[in-house]
């Protein structure tokens, strides 16, 4: 069968944009706009085809006719609960996938050696880039045991094994060069038990978010993926494998610079005996911190062009896309500025 060659600029998102909403709001339809009621009693109106997505990180009250709206425009709503894990999200009807893409993950997945072929790729990829994130050669050492152990793992669960065993020493180096307060000591979740947990929570949960949304533009079927689909079967899979690469550029580079800058305080949390979550304004802050870091820019070097690093989230989504309808090898992000 004869398929046309996808570029990497076709099928990009539609004209909209993430809105976040860090207070409690109450979400009503007003004609063909949204209607977001605020606890300071200031309604903002919202034209629907303005809006991409929303992502809640507190109580919304949601009725069935903005959600008819929202669906009958495509628009996602991502929950984050108050630990910073992604609670849920509500997806429109209407989807853009395709049987041929469907089928070829299908089988793709089916596939134990492409598959087991991916997943090292994408566990390499996401190494190699926290080690850039942190900008250190302390992790060298650790970056070389994990590249000589990938080849013999015969399974997902061993790919991951090493993969644990590489985060470890990274997120150890990463605090070093954290404040005490907002120090790991170990990745906790569900609740995190510190500010530094609750900071990496919200931002991968932010990143799975975003890649969810860059999905739903494409024909590919989210819940059909490779290094997760034998270890988490109650989300999407593709989302979480894709989000990968991209959390340390979104989450512990930013918690790193955070840092460095004194742009977080010790208020910005909550923290009890055993569990942390952001205050209001550390919502509200990491919501700012966020949006500034998708809307950066950098050359493509295939496109000619400058895209935003939201952009670049869905062009990762096109490149497996590429693998499923052209045969194309999937190649995961790497940063190359």
């Amino acid at each position: 069968m004869f398929l046309p060659r996808l570029l990497l600029g076709d099928l990009m998102p539609a004209v909209g944009r993430t809105y976040w909403l860090t207070e409690p709001c109450r979400i009503r339809r007003e004609d063909n706009s949204v209607r977001i009621e605020r606890p300071d009693g200031s309604p903002v109106r919202i034209p629907i085809t303005d809006i991409r997505d929303l992502v809640v990180f507190d109580h919304v009250d949601l009725n069935t006719s903005a959600l008819s709206l929202l669906s009958r425009n495509g628009v996602a709503v991502h929950v984050l609960d108050h630990y910073g894990n992604h609670a849920g999200h509500f997806s429109p009807a209407e989807s853009m996938s395709s049987a041929a893409a469907v089928r070829r993950q299908v089988e793709i997945t089916a596939d134990a050696e492409q598959r087991l072929a991916i997943s090292r790729s994408l566990v390499l990829a996401t190494a190699e880039n926290l080690r850039w994130a942190l900008d250190t050669d302390l992790l060298d050492s650790a970056l070389d045991a994990l590249k000589n152990a990938l080849p013999g793992c015969q399974s997902n669960d061993a790919i991951m094994g090493q993969e644990g065993n590489f985060r470890r020493t990274a997120w150890a180096v990463l605090d070093s060069r954290l404040p005490p307060w907002l120090r790991m000591n170990g990745r906790s979740r569900r609740p995190p038990t510190n500010a530094g947990n609750a900071f990496i929570s919200y931002l991968n949960a932010l990143t799975y978010a975003r890649v969810l949304t860059g999905l739903r533009s494409t024909p590919l079927h989210p819940a059909i993926g490779f290094l997760h689909a034998d270890t988490d079967r109650r989300r999407n899979t593709l989302a979480l494998d894709l989000a990968e690469p991209f959390k340390p550029l979104l989450a512990e580079r930013l918690l790193r610079r955070a840092a460095s800058q004194k742009h977080l305080k010790e208020s910005d949390f909550e923290t009890d005996v055993g569990r942390a979550s952001l205050s209001k304004d550390g919502r509200k802050k990491i919501a700012a911190l966020v949006r500034e870091e998708l809307a950066t820019t950098v050359h493509h070097r295939v496109l000619k062009r400058q895209v935003s690093y939201e952009e670049l989230i869905h062009l990762e989504a096109l490149k497996v896309v590429r693998l499923c309808l052209e045969g194309t090898p999937y190649k995961p992000f790497r940063p190359w500025w």
